[in-house]
């Protein structure tokens, strides 16, 4: 089960946005992780379960500037404004500046699905943060992803940080595991 019975629980997809993974380098089994963010929205829209969908906004002129083709998310997602949660970020953090810990308080929450891109950037970062915003965590092990660095393959450093995330700070589980 993702959370515990007595929490509510939301989905929060972080920067799966065109430009990052239709980028020159394409994230490692991009398409699986894809797949298994799409499972897990139909999972919380089954379960009435809050998403909530952040882009990395970059400074005017770069190639994920507010507003460009690149920094849109993916419309795969099939993510609907009318329901869910849009919000923008410019540092690896999904809660600096952005409002995110009060709007997640506000509506009862108190456990979050993490799931999305760069696995050593926003999404280590964000697990860090929620955890130390007072937050149950749940990082799924299967959706989410980055790209190879010349020291590590994208591989690696997906393993790396599931197995030092999971081992302290969150729960991890599969796609198939979670529950909302």
């Amino acid at each position: 089960m993702a959370s515990p019975a007595s929490s509510r629980s939301a989905l929060l997809i972080v920067d799966m946005q065109v430009g990052l993974f239709n980028g020159p380098e394409k994230p490692y089994e991009g398409e699986r992780v894809l797949d298994n963010i799409q499972q897990l929205i139909r999972k919380a829209r089954s379960a009435s379960a809050p998403i909530f969908a952040v882009r990395h906004t970059g400074p005017a002129g770069s190639p994920i500037a507010a507003g460009s083709a690149l920094w849109q998310l993916l419309p795969a997602l099939e993510l609907d404004p009318a329901l869910d949660t849009l919000f923008d970020k410019t540092r690896p953090s999904s809660f600096f500046a952005t409002g995110l810990a009060q709007q997640l308080n506000d509506v009862g929450i108190k456990h979050l699905v993490i799931v999305g891109m760069k696995t050593q950037f926003c999404i280590d970062t964000t697990c860090r943060v929620a955890v130390e915003s007072g937050f149950d965590v749940t990082l799924v092990a299967d959706a989410h992803t980055c790209m190879d660095t010349p020291q590590l393959s994208a591989k690696m450093i997906i393993e790396h940080h599931n197995a030092t995330l999971g081992a302290a700070l969150v729960k991890r589980l599969d796609t198939a595991q979670v529950r909302f």
